[in-house]
């Protein structure tokens, strides 16, 4: 069926997501930490109740996540809802204190300002700490930890405030700085932050890990993870949060595209129907070159073409591929792992319809979504 489908199309696998979960539940079974689904990298909530058989819950980036979180996670399956944001809204506070039972703050100052608000309406507020190790290559862009980052506080300020009695009621500790990274990048964090921040973990209830935990990812250290997290309820007697996004939803899902045309400019272009910075984002912000199924590097097979979206931007590139055999209008092509940060960041730049959302449960194909250009007017 899915061959007949009309492109450009997300399809997620259920059979690929169970395969991801399993492995979340293992380390959640094997240690007592709770893993949450970060939205902010997959948010089809088509697919929640499955993922809550799974998973501890849900955290949010801002209020609208919350209120997908609360809406379709916690308040149907009894889950947990948090949320982190760099600042928020004032007006958004008394609505994300109703959502959400654990609320990270980004500053000291943030905290003072409305932990009143989540301490009468019972939430366990925490502050996300900058422990200053960067431990990623050539993706400073997602490096939390970068010069002049604005996320999280510093050990200085964070230390002083502790000192001079500003955070307490405080209840927990936050921590990202890995990008779709290995355990051992995690095992470096904690080194420094239970060097610098160990004697207040000691009097915190519960401390989050964060997300960019490649969990699911073929080569990733398990047991290394398992030891870490098992390491740090022990020593610091603190529940243990992991949100990690990609891991939930890596290589469950595809976009499938389709030939459009073929230009010449001292290369071969292949025009698709799916646009990099309308229908794949990161492609051009990471940026990285998607998978093709069947296809090599640029120059490794016989035909070598670029890929290249339809839009005005003359930037809209997704790379160079090289196929057995010469494409031609109509040719589907299809890009891999592509649930993860793809739908969640499509846009309608240039009035680009968006692509329709396909789900796959054993041979049976529902769709689940399906936009129009009252989708495009309506955003205007």
């Amino acid at each position: 069926m899915a061959a007949v489908l009309k492109t450009p199309y997300f399809l997620v696998d259920e059979d690929d997501l169970i395969h991801n979960l399993e492995i979340l539940k293992r380390v959640q079974d094997e240690t007592g930490c709770h893993i949450l689904l970060a939205q902010k990298c997959f948010s089809m909530y088509s697919t929640y109740p499955l993922l809550a058989k799974y998973l501890a819950g849900t955290t949010a980036s801002g209020l609208y996540e919350a209120k997908l979180g609360y809406r379709y996670m916690a308040q149907p399956f009894g889950k947990e809802n948090h949320v982190y944001a760099a600042a928020y809204l004032p007006e958004d506070l008394p609505y994300l204190a109703g959502y959400c039972d654990h609320i990270s703050f980004n500053s000291v100052n943030q905290w003072l300002t409305y932990k009143e608000l989540c301490q009468e309406a019972g939430v366990s507020t925490g502050i996300r700490i900058n422990p200053e190790i960067s431990t990623q290559e050539g993706h400073e862009i997602y490096d939390p930890c970068a010069k002049y980052s604005r996320m999280g506080v510093r050990k200085e300020e964070f230390l002083s405030a502790y000192q001079r009695g500003l955070l307490e009621g405080l209840k927990g500790i936050h921590f990202h700085t890995l990008c779709e990274q290995n355990s051992d990048a995690l095992e470096q964090t904690l080194e420094v932050v239970e060097k610098n921040f160990g004697e207040v973990l000691k009097h915190m209830d519960w401390v989050n890990f964060g997300g960019g935990h490649h969990i699911t990812r073929a080569d990733y250290d398990l047991d290394r993870l398992i030891s870490l997290i098992k390491h740090v309820k022990d020593c610091y007697q603190v529940e243990v949060y992991l949100e990690p996004g990609e891991a939930v939803a890596l290589n469950a899902g595809y976009l499938e595209a389709s030939v459009l045309d073929i230009v010449e400019n001292d290369k071969q272009i292949a025009i698709l129907d799916t646009s990099a910075a309308c229908h794949m984002p990161d492609v051009l912000e990471m940026p990285y070159r998607p998978e093709v199924l069947g296809a090599g590097e640029e120059g490794e097979k016989k035909y070598s073409y670029l890929l290249a979206g339809p839009t005005c931007l003359s930037g809209d590139v997704i790379g160079g591929y090289s196929f057995d055999r010469p494409l031609k209008v109509g040719d589907r092509l299809t890009f891999l792992d592509m649930a993860i940060y793809s739908m969640v960041k499509t846009n309608t730049f240039n009035g680009m319809k968006l692509p329709a959302i396909y789900y796959r449960k054993g041979k049976e194909i529902k769709k689940i979504k399906s936009f129009d250009y009252e989708d495009f007017e309506r955003r205007l």
